[in-house]
C-alpha cells in the first residue's frame, strides 16, 4: 500500500500524526516569501496560500486564511493546561488558529511548516493545481 504517512520524515510525522510543534524561526517556510501555494504533507489538498501570509514574529509560517476552507478544520484543543484552536486537515495537525491577526477576520493561523508542502507559482500548473494560478497575477513570472 502507498500510503503517503509512511513517507514522511521524522519531524513531519511528529507534528502530523502526533500533534507536535517544531521549533520557531528553525523551519523552512517561516521567512519565506515567495509566491506560490502551501499544501497538505501528507494529502496534497490546497491549504494556504502566499497572497494571505504575513509576519506575525511567532516564527512559524502564519496566514490570515485556507485558501479553501474545506480542506481545513478546527478542534478544541486542551492540550498544555491551556485552550486553544487546533487546525487539522484530513489527515494531519497543521497549527492552531488565534484571534490576533490582521486585517478583517482578525485570524493568525500559525501553522508548522513541516505540515506543510510549498509550491511555488511557477509550478502550480505541473504539480497539478493550475486552477490556482490565476490567484497570482504576474507574480512568480
Amino acid at each position: 500500500m502507498n500510503d503517503p504517512i509512511n513517507k514522511l520524515d521524522a519531524l513531519q510525522y511528529h507534528v502530523t500524526q502526533e500533534c507536535g510543534t517544531e521549533p520557531p524561526f528553525q523551519n523552512a517556510y517561516w521567512d519565506n516569501h515567495e509566491p506560490g501555494l502551501y499544501v497538505d504533507v501528507v494529502t496534497g489538498e490546497p491549504l494556504f496560500s502566499s497572497l494571505d501570509k504575513f509576519e506575525s514574529g511567532s516564527g512559524w509560517p502564519s496566514f490570515t486564511r485556507p485558501v479553501n476552507p474545506k480542506f481545513v478544520f478546527e478542534k478544541l484543543d486542551r492540550s498544555h493546561g491551556m485552550v486553544r484552536r487546533e487546525v487539522r486537515s484530513a489527515k494531519s495537525h497543521l497549527g492552531h488558529v488565534f484571534e490576533d491577526g490582521p486585517g478583517p477576520g482578525g485570524l493568525r493561523y500559525c501553522i508548522n511548516s513541516a505540515a506543510l508542502r510549498f509550491i511555488p507559482v511557477e509550478k502550480l500548473e505541473t504539480e497539478g493545481f493550475g486552477e490556482f494560478k490565476a490567484l497570482f497575477g504576474n507574480q512568480g513570472k
